[in-house]
């Protein structure tokens, strides 16, 4: 039976040694904290895993290596990003075979595109595959798709079941895709879990943050479900500095995630890929201040620092 997912999905950050060579322990290591976090999934490889620095062999052997870490304990999500419909959909093939638990991957914005071309494109990578499917519309420069490409698409291809949103004021569209779809949809939140809190009473099905916090994430997200959104609020309040800080830029985000990971004994290399974003010295600082005051929260929580030793 296909897993499903609900709640927070953390995207897995992909950890590079001095040499840029992919950290696979660090991977495994990172399944075994989300296990601990007792969270809905994890994803990769993402926009947050560096996917666009990866080979196609590299990918789905991140994928394979997340897979051999769950030992089925939790879902894990294969991305399988691609310009191309055809490489998208090997790919979506290749991370299915690997073991992945759903299929995920993201409309190409590089170029505009007519909405009737964007559905051809996504069908055929979702009938490529017998596994639930997750689509992320990340468009910072025009609209993203709505509530009727997903009420065609899930028709032409009934195991689009997921969709990854990253924008504000997502209410009215979060609704009006419940209903498209007769809830055959579930909308995920990602951009940090920035929007998350305002979402609950829309029905939001998840969130998709990164792994450095993610336990925290899912405390936001147990409160706001049982409808105390006083106690959401308190603790999001505390974690929503470091979030908007870091997604100022996306390279920036790579490095603040990593260092957070670090701190937590759950990664032990922080490496990112070249071509990046060297931060100036006072970003640097900020960022492991702001990181500083997550674990802080982390522990009044009553979480553990390092949940895996």
């Amino acid at each position: 039976m296909a897993k499903q997912i609900r709640g927070v999905v953390s995207v897995l950050s992909t950890p590079f040694d001095q040499y840029e060579k992919i950290a696979h322990e660090d991977i495994a290591r990172q399944v075994e904290a989300a296990v601990v976090f007792g969270i809905s999934g994890v994803c990769l490889p993402a926009y947050a895993s560096e996917f666009y620095k990866l080979s196609g062999k590299e990918r789905l052997a991140v994928v394979k290596t997340a897979v051999d870490a769950s030992r089925g304990r939790i879902a894990v999500v294969g991305q399988s990003n691609h310009p191309s419909a055809r490489q998208a959909a090997s790919l979506a093939k290749g991370n299915a075979e690997a073991g992945a638990d759903l299929i995920s991957f993201a409309i190409p914005r590089q170029f505009a595109a007519y909405e009737r071309d964007i559905l051809d494109y996504c069908s055929t990578i979702c009938n490529a595959v017998d596994l639930p499917v997750l689509v992320q519309d990340f468009n910072p420069g025009g609209a993203t798709v709505g509530p009727d490409f997903c009420r065609q698409l899930i028709e032409r291809s009934p195991n689009f079941n997921y969709i990854k949103l990253e924008e504000p004021l997502l209410g009215p569209k979060l609704r009006a895709i419940r209903e498209a779809t007769s809830d055959g949809v579930g909308v995920l939140e990602g951009w940090g879990g920035m929007y998350m809190p305002e979402l609950f009473e829309s029905g939001i099905a998840g969130v998709m943050p990164g792994l450095g916090h993610a336990d925290i994430m899912n405390r936001i997200w147990d409160l706001g479900t049982s409808g105390d959104m006083e106690g959401t609020l308190d603790v999001f309040d505390q974690v929503l500095a470091q979030v908007v800080f870091s997604l100022q830029d996306m390279e920036l985000y790579l490095r603040i995630e990593k260092q957070l990971l670090a701190m937590r004994n759950i990664i032990q290399n922080t490496g990112v890929r070249s071509l990046s974003l060297s931060p100036e010295k006072e970003t640097e600082v900020h960022g492991k201040r702001l990181n500083e005051r997550v674990l802080k929260l982390v522990e009044q929580l009553g979480f553990q620092r390092n949940p895996i030793g």
